[in-house]
């Protein structure tokens, strides 16, 4: 790994964990450099700006929670197996990390002022999307994207509820959307 490459991961993650201790965006560049171990002037070189380094951050915890999704409907044999993996991995403990829930509800606020934010905010949200239709087409057929919607909106939901619960009651969250799609596809012709 480069040496710029891996300064900007170090900023990116500083960015991430500095957030989540604050629980918003008010968090200076030169503490997350501090907290990098870098320079302010080096960060501002590398991003320009706040928000563009934390728009990376974010691009960050997209492709961690990305990566988790490939790899969790990747071993599933079927698309209703990979549903319940895609759904699994939604609520997986690394989305449950401080800094990444303090990351998702600045993203969601964010998104309203910035056009760079809401652009990613609707890739996540057509990638959500896609993936649901995709394994939901062979199971519900002109259905799919109905219920695609509404299992995407429970998913981002009960995230953002379960995302301030200090207790186990998170685990509650996979099961509530599997059944809700259970239902969903008892309910197709």
């Amino acid at each position: 790994m480069g040496v710029e490459l891996k300064r900007r991961e170090q900023l990116v993650n500083a960015a991430i964990v500095e957030i989540g201790e604050t629980g918003s965006l008010d968090v200076t560049v030169g503490r997350i450099a501090r907290r990098a171990g870098v320079s302010p002037a080096l960060a501002f070189h590398y991003f320009g700006d706040k928000e563009r380094l934390f728009l990376a951050a974010m691009r960050h915890v997209l492709r961690v929670y990305g990566d988790q999704v490939r790899g969790a409907i990747a071993a599933a044999n079927t698309p209703r197996a990979r549903l319940d993996e895609l759904i699994a991995a939604s609520f997986s403990p690394p989305n449950f990390h401080p800094g990444v829930i303090a990351s998702w509800l600045n993203f969601y606020v964010l998104a309203y002022r910035s056009e760079e934010a809401r652009r990613l905010l609707r890739v996540y949200h057509r990638r959500l999307h896609s993936n649901l239709v995709h394994d939901l087409r062979p199971l519900a057929g002109a259905h799919a994207e109905g219920i695609a919607e509404r299992i995407g909106a429970l998913i981002d939901g009960l995230y953002l509820r379960f995302a301030h619960a200090c207790d186990d009651s998170v685990d509650t969250a996979v099961p509530h959307v599997l059944d809700a799609l259970d239902r969903e596809l008892q309910a197709c012709p």
